[in-house]
This record gives structure tokens, C-alpha cells and sequence, in this order.
């Protein structure tokens, strides 16, 4: 479209669209609503340069925005109208800033002259998404003024890229959007750079001199692929042990010989011990939150057992929960970069132990034998292990692996390996926050936005919080593969019950649609597979297919976790509880 003149005067839904695409959005995710109509008639005036995909509700839709963000490193943005569109987005906005993603979530809103009346689904923003440690976004504004509507996004964009990464909420209201303004887009605005502290990298490489049993754990948000690939080679100077953070797998490449495993839900026994035994942690981008730290005892706050160096983009984060021995302020591109360059001696004492943090982890990944279960037996059970190995041997290295939340997830949480950002591609989408739903939006925006193959695992639970946005795919040309692990309950809530109160099973049973004809209904080629026999066929042809696909897999309840069964947790909670009698 032909640039405006500046004196040229369009409305402000108008310029609110041009800004995106000065800030090289190329993709915005919504749900219409009559408070923003401007807006949209700006998508329509700008189609050529930024597509507006329709979502079918407005987790969906933030889920999505919220991938997008993940993927590019940028804000993904989202459109909602006011109160039950602005809620129902909070789950994404809540996950982008638990997740540390940068995103921009624009709200349609009541009228001026209407404010503070409690008019038509008028909700305040400002203390529902409240700016805070324990809030939603990191900053909350309402564009009042249409001249300033340049001002105000170069400033969200801005503030959900630097520093920790996050969201950001734009206030529009109604009257205020379809005034005239001949005000100009802003140019692109990048990230801020922090460098670390000289002086702080010379103290780190004496802890590290003077480290036995050092270990890394990278992970976390703004990592691009110049950064894992410095930190590969920093950790190839010194030798070092690297865990990726729960939820952040991709960060480091999982088939290198130093990696030691993800630190996250289900970690790997051997490896919590070995991260208990450490003498000195380097965190390089996670905020070391709960699932990260295995419910703060991993480390153990709010002074670890062993030397801690924290390295984190935000200052506000570091020494919060943890108090560390060395907390350095730094950018994930530029404080991998600086270690990169430190000197390590010719000889390190430390081979032995990073070796065997390595053969742990390549124990780990092995299948791993259930009692009572036997794959393909005669009770009929899928073999997941195997599942995740066909995935493995048929997904093209730069897939996208999305899920949302579930035990379902730990099966390619476990034995799936990434290459991942030192390869040049992010390809895990998965929620630190535990969101549930998000994995089959994520995939969609993912595969629109890349063009690449996305897998997403969901379980039947999870599906049905957002499957209706493969009517969002079929309806943009979205395509991804979903396989759905069907057990006919709410898990992972199962599981715990069955451990807290065995035998009492309350509100975890679940009566499902026919999958595979809902997918059709969709537009999708949908199978079922009962046997693993089966998968790889089913597999194959999803990947040849030119739709989306969905593999039902009709999964056994006691194949619940990648560690023991459902019947095993429940035994060992009757006989604790017969001994406690």
C-alpha cells in the first residue's frame, strides 16, 4: 500500500495496523468484536502487508500470539474485544509472562465518555492484568489520544522485548479509534542489548577454576540461535554438563555430548542428585522458578547449597528468589557471547563427571519396561516409548514440537531429542505456566508462520480446551499434526488423586466425542491407532497429507506416566497408608 503523505489523515484503527507493520508483524491473532471495528477495517486496508487470522475464541487466539512470540524472538500480537474477550485472552497473557515471551495483547474498550459507569462489558485493565511479579503483563496503557497511538506501541514493543521478556496490554477505546490522526508510524525498535560486567566474568572464571563438580542449566526467554550456538562452545572450552530448563529443551542440542537431560517435571533421578551435588550452578536465562528447580529443592532458597552465578536479562529477577553468589545482568545474546571467550586452563578436573552426567542421560532416554505393561500384548497397550521413536525417525530436524499441559507431555518431554536453536530453529512450544490447550493453537500459528512441520502431542482433556481452532487452520490454510493420546480422563489430576486418595476417583472421568469424525468435520483426515503396529503407517500418510491430520491413539489409563503405571502409584499409596493405620 502507497505510503500517506504527513499531513494525510486516516482513522486511528487504521494507524494502530500501520504501526504493527512498521514493527514487521506479519501476522496478527483475534477474535472481532464491535469495539474495535476500526481496527479491523485497518486490517483490511493494510492486507497486503500483515494477515489478521480469526480465531474461534480468545485463548485460542492469545495461545497463538503467544507462539509467535516464542518463535521470532518478536511480540506476537493478539486483538480481543472488552471483558469476556479481554478474559478469556488472559490464559496466553499469563503464559507469556510465566514463559518470559514477548507479546502485545491489544483490548478493544467501552467509550470514553462511558468509563467507570460499569457499562457494557466494561472490565479495568489495569487492575485485572496488574504489572507486577505476581501480575499478568508487564505493563497496562490506554491510548486515549490518537496522535500518541505511535508512542504508545513502539513503547509496548519495546517493553515486551527488553530487559525479561513479556507481555503487554494496549487499552483502545471505541471513540478513540475512529478519530482522525495524521500522526506516523515509529520506526522498528529492537531489543536492548546488556552486556555482562567485565569484572563479573573474571570472577566467574575463578569459580569455575576452583569448581569440581560445576553444572549448567540454559533455558529460559530471548535466546536466539547465535546465542545457543556461543554457549555450545562456551561449554565445549570448559567441559561443562548442560541441563535445559523444564520446558526449554531446544535451548542446548540434546544430541551433543555434553547434554545431561531437561531440569523439569519428571527429571531424570540421577540427574537431581547430580545437580544437589554440584558445587557451583551457572543458571544462564532461567528464572530458576518452581518446576525448574523441582518445587524450590533442587535448589533450595533463598541461599543454595551450592555456588550459584545467576544470569538473567532482568534485574528485578536476580537475587529475588535466590540469593547468588555472583548475579550478573545480561541479555541471553550478548552474555553468551562473553562467555564464549573466557580462557579455559589446558587441563579441567572435571572430564569424569560431565561424562557421566551425559551416559546418565543417555540411560535415561532408553525405553524404559512398566510392570504389567508389555506394548502390543495381549491387553492391546500402545508402546509411547516407541511412539516418540517413530516421531524421532520421521520428523524432518527442523519440525516444531508443540503440547500443552499433561502427563501425556512427558512421554516426548523424556525421550524426544531436539536439535533445536544451535541448529538454527527453535522447535519446542510448550507452556512453563502449565496451561492447558495451548499445544494445538501453538502448532497452527507455528506452521502459518514458518511454513515447517509442527507436531503437536495433546491428550484428550487438553484437545478439547482449544480443538476449535483447527476451524482457524482449515479456514487459513494452517496445517499441522496432531496426535491425541485418548485414556478417557484428566490425567495428570488422576494421578495425583490416586496418590493423595486411592481408590476415590472424583471429577477426573471424561466421556469423549468420535475424535476422528470431529477432525473430518473440521476438515481434517483423522485415524485411530490401538497398536503401535499401526502408528507408523498412520504417521507417514499425516505427513504426506496436504490438510491437517489428526492420529487418535487409544491409550490404556494405566499407561500414565514414563516412570510407573496408575496401579503402581495407587498400590503404593494403599500400603502407605495401611502402614501409617
Amino acid at each position: 500500500m502507497r505510503p500517506m503523505s504527513q499531513n494525510h489523515a486516516q482513522p486511528a484503527g487504521h494507524l494502530i495496523v500501520e504501526c504493527l507493520a512498521a514493527q514487521g508483524v506479519t501476522h496478527a491473532f483475534g477474535v472481532p468484536g464491535e469495539s474495535y471495528l476500526a481496527v479491523l477495517d485497518g486490517f483490511h486496508a493494510f492486507r497486503d502487508r500483515i494477515a489478521f487470522v480469526v480465531n474461534r475464541q480468545e485463548g485460542g487466539a492469545a495461545f497463538m500470539a503467544e507462539a509467535a512470540g516464542k518463535l521470532t524472538g518478536r511480540p506476537g500480537v493478539c486483538f480481543v474485544t472488552r471483558g469476556p474477550g479481554a478474559t478469556n485472552a488472559s490464559i496466553g497473557v499469563h503464559t507469556a509472562f510465566q514463559d518470559s515471551t514477548p507479546m502485545v495483547l491489544f483490548v478493544g474498550d467501552v467509550a470514553s465518555d462511558q468509563r467507570d459507569r460499569e457499562a457494557f462489558q466494561e472490565v479495568d485493565y489495569g487492575s485485572f492484568f496488574g504489572p507486577s511479579t505476581k501480575g499478568m503483563a508487564k505493563r497496562v496503557e490506554r491510548i486515549d489520544d490518537a496522535d500518541r497511538i505511535p508512542e504508545y506501541v513502539q513503547r509496548a514493543f519495546a517493553t515486551a522485548m527488553n530487559g525479561r521478556p513479556g507481555p503487554v496490554v494496549l487499552v483502545l477505546p471505541e471513540d478513540m479509534l475512529v478519530k482522525p490522526t495524521s500522526a506516523r508510524p515509529l520506526p522498528r525498535v529492537e531489543a536492548v542489548q546488556a552486556w555482562s560486567d567485565p569484572g563479573a566474568l573474571r570472577e566467574l572464571r575463578e569459580m569455575l577454576l576452583a569448581a569440581r563438580k560445576p553444572f549448567v542449566i540454559a533455558g529460559g526467554g530471548g535466546w536466539t540461535p547465535q546465542a545457543a550456538q556461543a554457549l555450545q562452545r562456551f561449554a565445549e572450552n570448559w567441559k561443562l554438563p548442560v541441563g535445559n530448563a523444564f520446558r526449554f529443551q531446544d535451548t542446548f542440542d540434546n544430541h551433543h555430548p555434553l547434554y545431561a537431560g531437561d531440569v523439569g517435571i519428571g527429571i531424570n533421578p540421577k540427574l537431581a542428585a547430580r545437580i544437589r551435588e554440584s558445587d557451583l550452578v551457572l543458571a544462564i536465562g532461567p528464572r530458576l522458578g518452581e518446576m525448574t528447580t523441582g518445587g524450590y529443592t533442587l535448589l533450595t532458597p533463598p541461599r543454595p547449597v551450592q555456588k550459584l552465578v545467576h544470569i538473567h536479562a532482568s534485574a528485578e529477577e536476580l537475587n529475588r528468589v535466590y540469593r547468588a553468589d555472583l548475579a550478573i545482568c545480561a541479555t541471553m545474546n550478548a552474555a553468551a557471547r562473553s562467555l564464549e571467550v573466557l580462557t579455559a586452563p589446558p587441563e579441567l578436573l572435571w572430564a569424569a563427571w560431565t561424562e557421566a552426567a551425559h551416559a546418565d542421560y543417555e540411560a535415561n532416554v532408553q525405553p524404559q519396561a512398566l510392570p504389567g505393561l508389555t506394548g502390543d500384548g495381549e491387553r492391546g497397550l500402545v508402546d509411547m516409548p516407541a511412539v516418540v521413536a517413530l516421531l524421532q525417525k520421521h520428523l524432518p530436524a527442523d519440525a516444531v514440537l508443540t503440547n500443552g499441559a499433561g502427563n501425556f507431555a512427558s512421554w516426548t518431554h523424556r525421550y524426544f531429542r531436539h536439535h533445536g536453536l544451535a541448529k538454527g530453529h527453535k522447535t519446542q512450544l510448550a507452556p512453563t505456566g502449565g496451561a492447558m490447550g495451548y499445544g494445538v493453537p501453538a502448532g497452527i500459528a507455528a506452521n502459518l508462520l514458518t511454513g515447517r512441520t509442527v507436531l503437536t502431542m495433546a491428550g484428550d482433556g487438553d484437545f478439547l480446551m482449544n480443538g476449535q481452532e483447527l476451524a482457524t487452520a482449515a479456514q487459513h490454510g494452517g496445517r499441522s499434526i496432531v496426535v491425541l493420546l485418548n485414556n478417557g480422563m484428566y490425567g495428570t489430576i488422576r494421578m495425583h488423586q490416586e496418590r493423595e486418595y486411592p481408590q476415590h476417583v472424583s471429577g477426573t472421568r471424561l466421556q469423549n466425542p468420535d475424535f476422528v469424525a470431529l477432525a473430518a468435520a473440521y476438515g481434517w483426515v483423522g485415524s485411530r491407532v490401538r497398536r503401535i503396529a499401526d502408528f507408523e503407517a498412520a504417521l507417514l500418510a499425516a505427513l504426506g497429507c496436504e490438510t491437517g491430520s489428526l492420529i487418535e491413539i487409544v491409550l490404556d489409563p494405566e499407561v500414565i506416566s514414563t516412570r510407573g503405571t496408575l496401579g503402581a502409584i495407587r498400590d503404593a499409596a494403599l500400603q502407605k497408608a495401611g502402614s501409617a493405620a
